[in-house]
């Protein structure tokens, strides 16, 4: 009750307009000087959280995706998707999901993919039929793929944590990714078969083989820095960087379309969205420690094991809440503000922290598309000026597949560990 109590506090505070990171500040310090009478530890606290090498691979991240994009090496994915697939019924929405579900493999944020590829790809898919609702909702559903489809900034996070293998969290995250892609192509072919090209289409042969041969360089960066990972070449803060290098090689180099501004308002980019990532970790960890302090995390588990509520009964409560909190928090803040109370219940109950680690980014891709906190959807409605209830109305098959999804995860956890358990990672 005390956490539900604490919780209804911080929603109250960032609805009246106090940002994240104070509001989890100022809620745990308030609290803190209430029931200790000090609060002389946090300063230690917060610099724990803090240090860690692991943290490095989030902006690094941020920085390749934007090299890419501002390299415009995504608009030779799309065509190139859109060369291969264009004839297929629905073919334009699958593309869009192809071009999602590299790009996602390239950035590791949802947002990004979301914006970049529904800039090139929207006008695209209503020139070739695709019904307004149809393109609005798959280029918010493939976006989500960013966070799931490895390499994901919130896994990096979640790992980080939880002081779980990111290489096993990476490897679990593929076959679901791969998965939801597929589920999201096939009801675009299902529902959008028209959306075609027409038999008597004049692209020529010739430009689909140049814009295929052009995507190579573009397809090749997730298998360097996945590859890399997976075959213990380079940790995941050495794949970030070195990933950020062969990007900006394939940019300035093969594509010549990234200068020396545009990599500095890369670099400033990254540094802004990281700067508010580590505040928001600041606050967390005050958060963290007050909860703590006042045994929550103890009390829960206790109560958990009083109601005799095994794993199945508390995942489903846990994503429940997850789902609850998308409606008014993004990602990082979810895992944040959550981890420190439910981690001490999934070691009594035995959850694997890889397994539950992609169940809960599943969740958090459904939170990117769930008003009124949607940040896909508040993409969508920038890029194309329609009505915010058209973009909503447009979602609401992918979050079904999205919960079907995670329904078996729940039910399979093989999908997920398969990969990693094969790869060496245990799990």
């Amino acid at each position: 009750m005390t956490f539900l109590l604490l919780m209804v506090a911080l929603v109250a505070l960032l609805y009246a307009g106090m940002p994240m990171f104070a509001g989890l500040f100022l809620l745990s310090l308030g609290v803190l000087w209430a029931t200790e009478g000090t609060v002389a530890a946090l300063g230690e606290q917060v610099f724990n959280q803090l240090d860690g090498y692991l943290l490095v691979a989030i902006p690094l991240f941020m920085l390749m995706a934007h090299v890419m994009v501002r390299g415009r090496v995504v608009d030779d994915l799309y065509a190139a998707a859109f060369a291969v697939l264009k004839r297929v019924r629905g073919g334009v929405g699958i593309a869009t999901v192809l071009a999602c579900t590299v790009f996602a493999a390239i950035s590791g944020s949802s947002v990004a993919t979301a914006l970049t590829v529904g800039k090139i790809a929207i006008p695209q898919m209503l020139r070739y039929g695709m019904s307004r609702r149809g393109a609005f909702g798959v280029v918010a559903a493939g976006g989500t793929l960013g966070i799931l489809i490895p390499p994901s900034a919130p896994m990096v996070l979640y790992a980080y944590i939880t002081e779980t293998s990111v290489s096993a969290l990476f490897a679990a995250g593929l076959i679901p990714g791969l998965l939801m892609a597929a589920a999201f192509a096939l009801y675009c072919m299902a529902t959008e078969g028209k959306a075609a090209a027409p038999e008597n289409d004049t692209a020529e042969p010739q430009a689909d083989t140049k814009t295929l041969s052009r995507s190579l360089w573009a397809l090749s960066l997730p298998a360097f820095v996945l590859g890399g990972i997976y075959f213990g070449i380079f940790t995941a803060t050495e794949a970030a960087g070195t990933g950020t290098l062969y990007a900006l090689v394939i940019s300035a180099l093969v594509y010549r379309a990234v200068s020396l501004r545009d990599l500095w308002q890369g670099v400033e980019d990254a540094a802004r969205t990281a700067s508010m990532l580590l505040m928001i970790i600041v606050g967390a960890a005050v958060y963290g420690y007050m909860l703590t302090k006042l045994r929550i995390p103890q009390q829960l588990t206790e109560l958990v094991v009083a109601w005799g509520v095994g794993r199945l009964g508390f995942l489903i409560m846990v994503m429940v809440l997850v789902f609850v909190l998308g409606l008014v928090l993004e990602s990082f803040s979810i895992i944040l503000v959550t981890m420190p109370v439910i981690m001490p219940v999934m070691n009594q109950l035995a959850i694997d922290p890889v397994w539950y680690g992609v169940l809960l980014t599943l969740n958090l891709e459904m939170a990117l598309i769930s008003p009124p906190v949607a940040l896909n959807l508040v993409v969508i409605k920038a890029i194309t000026g329609a009505p915010m209830s058209e973009v909503n109305r447009s979602i609401l098959p992918y979050m079904l597949i999205l919960a079907g999804g995670l329904a078996l995860l729940i039910c399979y956890p093989g999908v997920a560990l398969w990969l990693p358990r094969t790869l060496g990672y245990g799990g």
